[in-house]
């Protein structure tokens, strides 16, 4: 199935769940990164119950802290 993963159009397997596809991107602290999912975010509670469609589009954020 044809997803949008960070705005970059990719062919996924039919069926996977979201976990299956923070392992197949290789998302670093799949546990401190926020989902958005069709422009709405995932509680990462959520994420076990979720099954990709054709046509989502997923976005993995990143909160950096910092600053001087």
């Amino acid at each position: 199935m044809k997803l949008t993963i960070n705005g970059e159009s990719k062919e996924i397997k039919d069926g996977i769940s979201l976990p299956e596809l923070l392992v197949i991107e290789n998302v670093e602290q799949p546990d401190m990164v926020s989902v958005q999912l069709n422009d709405e975010f995932v509680r990462q509670d959520e994420h076990k119950g979720i099954t990709l469609k054709e046509n989502d589009s997923i976005n993995f954020l990143y909160f950096m802290g910092g600053g001087a």
